[in-house]
């Protein structure tokens, strides 16, 4: 199961402790966002949680920093950054790419960077071993899916729903098909997300996948902790989601 957060919301205290909740009830890879001015692929839940965290002042830096802190105590956990191309691309590919090797992260999820213009972030990322993660959906085609699996690297992010984060509920047998040729033309595992909200929805999606993403659902623990001014509320409230999902995943594995 991989779990999404956005970096600085409640605040980035609140973030660590969440990563430790997720990691501690069962989320096998964390995905932790970077927040950005222009979200275009983020839902509602998302998009708030990234104002939010812009509103506490964080940066790209402060992301990096947040996984090297998670690093000290925890060298297993994969954790992948998830955001947008123009703040990595204002620190610089180089720069970014050796920073976040430093601090831990294991490759990044760029939404906005198509792979057609995504060669010199690969060449840097090569260098420090960090893995390129590009997005299908169910509109890409197998001519265009050889194109995304060229220079991928780390597994496919399967957008299960067409729109933004959060939308909609995804549909297992509608996209079987379309994940089964992911797998077969990159090669790489396939971690389904975009629509999954539940331990039910969870464990559909584990049967066709090697992976499941879910990140709305836990983002709107870290709203609630912010509303009502307990942050303490988002770790808990994440922990308690992480362990219902992997426990209903680990049951279809288990089958």
């Amino acid at each position: 199961m991989v779990a999404y957060l956005m970096a600085g919301d409640p605040d980035l205290e609140g973030s660590f402790a969440s990563m430790q909740a997720l990691r501690d009830n069962g989320a096998d890879i964390i995905e932790i966002g970077a927040p950005f001015t222009d979200p275009m692929a983020d839902g509602p839940s998302i998009q708030r949680a990234g104002l939010r965290a812009l509103a506490n002042h964080t940066k790209l830096i402060d992301v990096i920093s947040l996984v090297a802190r998670f690093r000290e105590t925890d060298q297993e956990t994969p954790v992948i950054l998830m955001g947008y191309a123009n703040p990595v691309h204002s620190l610089g590919y180089a720069a970014f790419a050796e920073a976040a090797h430093a601090a831990g992260i294991d490759g990044t999820i760029l939404v906005d960077l198509p792979p057609e213009e995504d060669a010199e972030l690969r060449a840097e990322y090569a260098k420090h071993d960090l893995s390129v993660i590009r997005l299908a959906t169910p509109t890409t085609h197998e001519a265009r899916m050889a194109k995304v699996a060229d220079g991928a690297s780390g597994f496919v992010y399967f957008v299960a729903v067409n729109g933004v984060t959060g939308a909609g509920s995804a549909d297992p047998e509608s996209i079987a098909g379309n994940v089964e040729m992911v797998r077969r033309v990159s090669g790489l595992p396939v971690c389904v997300g975009f629509g999954v909200k539940n331990g039910v929805q969870a464990a559909e999606m584990a049967k066709i996948a090697d992976g499941v993403v879910v990140g709305s659902a836990f983002v709107e623990h870290a709203q609630s902790a912010h509303e009502s001014g307990d942050y303490s509320k988002a770790p808990r409230g994440m922990g308690a989601l992480a362990g219902e999902l992997s426990a209903a995943i680990a049951a279809v594995v288990k089958a």
